[in-house]
């Protein structure tokens, strides 16, 4: 995630090479990613004399490294900070710095990867617009940016933030439904994925809402009315509820 942001804010020309610094503590991280970034500075830690009255981070680590991370950085003299660690919350993150720090908390998901994640951003107790500004111009550059307020961000890991897997699982499932019908399942494979791709596509380019665009392929008595049929009495709708709910109360868990 951290690599993909980084990669993001180049190609959209947010920052120069010389005006972003990747901080890794792996030594074999560190090659691999001076390999990639070339020019970009790759330190094993950060220190006073890396930080600026305009310097902002990006913490992305591991939620058990959070907060040991976050004190460095405090130590260095870091006053802004923009958090993708899930379950982290902002409150925990101003608790280790040694004064005030402006503190947004962000879930991006996984499609940020090819520069269509969908984010959220939530402010801590000191952020201001011109946090809330700077922190969606990081996240604009790999995708889409949506505000919430924080007690709304653990909903958020539950539903986009986890919603590249479940939608992967309907993929999977789709393409071995067409292998159980008779279909090789590299046909089955192009089927399912070019049509995930299309309907997409359609949904965002009509702006129709989704109910409407199911309306339309199901004609009264058809194949897809009869497969619909059979998806609504297995309470599919009611799994992707319950799948939502679980993933957001364990991120709930996970900040406590």
């Amino acid at each position: 995630m951290g690599s993909a942001l980084a990669q993001g804010l180049l190609e959209a020309k947010w920052c120069s090479v010389e005006q972003l610094a990747i901080v890794e503590v792996s030594p074999e991280q560190r090659t691999s990613l001076s390999e990639r970034f070339g020019d970009v500075t790759i330190l094993d830690s950060i220190q006073s004399e890396h930080v600026g009255a305009q310097t902002g981070v990006l913490l992305c680590v591991k939620p058990d490294h959070a907060e040991g991370a976050a004190r460095l950085v405090g130590a260095a003299g870091v006053t802004r900070l923009l958090s993708v660690v899930a379950g982290l919350s902002s409150a925990r993150i101003e608790a280790v710095f040694p004064g005030p720090v402006a503190v947004v908390r962000s879930m991006p998901n996984t499609p940020v990867l090819v520069g269509r994640g969908v984010s959220a951003i939530a402010g801590g107790s000191n952020v201001t617009k011109a946090d809330l500004d700077w922190a969606e111009t990081i996240l604009s550059a790999v995708g889409t940016v949506v505000r919430v307020t924080e007690r709304n961000i653990d909903a958020v890991t539950g539903l986009s933030g986890s919603m590249p897997a479940y939608l992967y699982l309907v993929v999977e499932s789709l393409i071995e439904a067409g292998v159980h019908q008779g279909l090789t399942r590299e046909v089955s494979r192009q089927l399912v994925i070019g049509t995930f791709e299309g309907s997409a596509a359609l949904l965002v380019q009509t702006g129709e809402a989704p109910e409407e665009l199911r309306a339309q392929v199901t004609s009264p008595g058809g194949t897809t009315a009869a497969g619909l049929r059979m998806l609504e009495g297995r309470a599919v709708r009611a799994a992707f509820l319950e799948a939502v709910a679980a993933a957001t109360e364990r991120s709930r868990q996970l900040g406590r």
